[in-house]
C-alpha cells in the first residue's frame, strides 16, 4: 500500500509520565514531551542516567512500566511491534553495532538485501533481477546521500573496513544503514561521544538535515545544541539500575536474535548471498509484545530495522 502523500513522513512522538523500572529501581520516570513530525529531539544527560533505555523504549524496543507514549499515533507499550516497524536504530552499543571486520560496501549490501527480503512486497520480490539490483542501488545511494557519507573520500572507497573508519564516518555509516529502511523515526545513541567540537557541529548539522527532510530524529547526547528540543531523564535513577536494565535488554536482544534469525541467514552467510544474488558493487573503485527489549531482536535479525 502506498503512503498517503499528504501524510507527514516523520512520526510525531508524545510521552506522558513515561517510566521504566529495572531490577534495582526506576531507570527513568515521569518523562513527558511532545515532538511534531520531522523534529530533532535530543535526549540529554550524563552516562548512566537512563538515556539509552528511554531511546529504546520510545522505539518499541523496551517495555515501560509507567505512563505511556505514542509514536505516529501508535500507543506504547501496546503497539511496540508496530512502532518498531516504522523506526530504525542508528548506532546503539550492544544492539546495532557495526562489524569491524566488514567493509562499508558489505554492510550496505547486507542491509539492503535484508530490507528487500523482509520488507519488500511480493510484487517487488518477483521483479526481474536487473530491476531489483537497480532498486537496491538507488536505495543505497539515497541513504548515503542523506547521511553525507562519500565513499570516494574513504581510504579504499567501499572496500574500506569499518575498523579503519573515523568516528564521524562510522556514525554516518550507521545512519545510512538505518535510512535504507526509510523509517519515519530515526534513533541513535551516543551522538557526541568521542567527537571533536568541529565533528560534533557537523554531526548535529547532519541530523538537522535529516529532520528537515521529514524524518523525526531522536538523538542521545551528553550536551545538546541550544536550538533543538531537549528531553532529560528524571534525576534520581541510580546508575546501577540503569546499567542492569540496559544489560538485560542487550542480552535478551542477542538471545532473541539467535532464535529468530532464519537458519540459513547468519550475518556472514547473508553477505555471501548478497554477493551471489545482487551484483551491485557499492562504492567499488572498479518483534511478542510482552517481552522486554524484544524489538532489539528485530534490530539485529532484521537489520533494516536496527
Amino acid at each position: 500500500m502506498e503512503a498517503n502523500p499528504e501524510e507527514p513522513h516523520g512520526a510525531a512522538v508524545v510521552a506522558d509520565g513515561f517510566g521504566l523500572k529495572g531490577p534495582r529501581g526506576w531507570v527513568f520516570r515521569g518523562v513527558g514531551f511532545r515532538a511534531e513530525p520531522g523534529s530533532l529531539v535530543a535526549i540529554e544527560g550524563p552516562s548512566g542516567s537512563g538515556r539509552t533505555c528511554l531511546l529504546l523504549a520510545l522505539t518499541g524496543r523496551m517495555k515501560p512500566q509507567e505512563g505511556h507514549a505514542e509514536v505516529a499515533g501508535l500507543r506504547l507499550p501496546r503497539k511496540m511491534a508496530a512502532v518498531r516497524r516504522i523506526s530504525a536504530l542508528g548506532p546503539v552499543p550492544g544492539v546495532s553495532d557495526l562489524d569491524p571486520a566488514f567493509t562499508v560496501a558489505e554492510h550496505l549490501r547486507e542491509r539492503a538485501l535484508l530490507q528487500r527480503r523482509y520488507d519488500g512486497t511480493l510484487r517487488a520480490l518477483l521483479r526481474p533481477p536487473a530491476e531489483r539490483a537497480a532498486a537496491t542501488k538507488a536505495r543505497i545511494e539515497a541513504a548515503l546521500e542523506a547521511s553525507g557519507l562519500d565513499l570516494d573520500t574513504l581510504p579504499k572507497a567501499g572496500r574500506t573496513s569499518v575498523r579503519d573508519l573515523e568516528r564521524l564516518e562510522a556514525l554516518r555509516l550507521s545512519i545510512a544503514l538505518a535510512l535504507i529502511s526509510r523509517p519515519r523515526l530515526l534513533a541513535l545513541d551516543d551522538t557526541d561521544l568521542k567527537l571533536s567540537d568541529a565533528d560534533r557541529t557537523e554531526a548535529w548539522g547532519l541530523l538537522r538535515s535529516i529532520a528537515d527532510a521529514g524524518t523525526t530524529v531522536l538523538a542521545v547526547c551528553a550536551e545538546a545544541p541550544a536550538d533543538v528540543l531537549k528531553v532529560t531523564t528524571v534525576p534520581g535513577a541510580t546508575e546501577d539500575a540503569t546499567e542492569d536494565a540496559t544489560e538485560d535488554a542487550t542480552e535478551e536482544a542477542a538471545e532473541e536474535t539467535a532464535e529468530d534469525a532464519p537458519e540459513d541467514e547468519s550475518r556472514h552467510g547473508t553477505d555471501t548471498e548478497v554477493r551471489a544474488e545482487d551484483d551491485t558493487e557499492v562504492g567499488a573503485e572498479d518483534d511478542t509484545e510482552d517481552t522486554t527489549e524484544e524489538g532489539a531482536a528485530d534490530a539485529l535479525a532484521e537489520t533494516g530495522r536496527a
